[in-house]
């Protein structure tokens, strides 16, 4: 029942490429020539030679290949401020993993973005879909390749065939990375609070204490203690370095207020620093 209530916002909003001469009836320099405007809000101003890309056109494209190479799966979309969008593709007919316990469950996943305001690149990536905290997991390498063909009247998408990639991702880099979660499962956490210092002081990712003078656990600090304590107790488990990473997870994800780009990056040196400690 947790795929029948994904994240559904609305990514198809209203979008189009404006002269801003029309709009404002002023001159303006070379290469802001311009408006990209979505649900009604200027968000970008770009030059005559760039290529905007419609999310109706794009997510359903990358919703084609899913489709042609028939693969079941439930769709996840996000939509942030109007300016940048994510679809996930969570694959649940291929393959599924349970990292040592039957109710920690691992699928395969796909993620394409696409933003208006020139913050993310159009692109696409493999990663994984946990149950539990029901977040994205970007520690994959693999990429989906493909090239986007931009002239004054036509902008064509050029996506690659899936079945082979998503055959050879499984084959491979799969069943690699998930190795690696059961190997962090069997390092238990003896200190809590230590080890969520220990991964602070090596990411930088927020502050551990709550100021200079203060040294108690500040509230994101809490906030990750607190939840890999729940799943601890929910998967009747001892801490250990695969629920740490996973509770690391959910505050960038959930708490910190970052962009999709920099939630893949933060999360891949997360899942570095954490199974260095295995």
């Amino acid at each position: 029942m947790y795929l029948q209530n994904l994240q559904q916002d609305e990514i198809f909003v209203s979008n189009e490429m404006k002269s801003l001469k029309n709009l404002t009836q002023m001159e303006s320099r070379r290469g802001l020539e311009n408006a990209i405007i979505s649900n009604g809000k200027i968000v970008n101003v770009v030059s005559n030679s760039y290529g905007h890309i419609p999310n109706q056109l794009f997510f359903k494209k990358a919703e084609e290949m899913l489709v042609d190479a028939r693969l079941n799966y439930h769709k996840r979309t996000i939509n942030k401020n109007d300016r940048s969008f994510i679809t996930d593709f969570i694959i649940d007919d291929k393959s599924q993993f349970t990292v040592k316990n039957d109710k920690d469950l691992i699928l395969p996943m796909l993620r394409f973005k696409n933003s208006y305001d020139g913050s993310e690149k159009t692109s696409g990536h493999f990663g994984f879909y946990r149950k539990v905290c029901s977040n994205g997991l970007h520690v994959s390498q693999a990429e989906i390749e493909f090239s986007i063909k931009h002239s004054r009247n036509n902008t064509d998408l050029i996506m690659p065939r899936l079945n082979n990639l998503f055959d050879k991702f499984l084959d491979n880099e799969f069943y690699t990375i998930i190795k690696k979660f059961d190997k962090m499962k069997e390092f238990k956490i003896i200190d809590t609070k230590e080890f969520v210092k220990a991964i602070l002081d090596r990411t930088k990712l927020f502050r551990y204490e709550c100021s200079d003078k203060n040294s108690d656990p500040s509230k994101k600090s809490r906030e990750v203690l607190e939840i890999l304590n729940y799943e601890a107790l929910l998967l009747d488990e001892k801490p250990n370095l695969w629920l740490g990473y996973n509770a690391f997870n959910s505050v960038l994800h959930n708490v910190l207020k970052k962009s999709f780009g920099q939630q893949e990056r933060l999360d891949k040196k997360l899942f570095d620093e954490v199974y260095a400690l295995a």
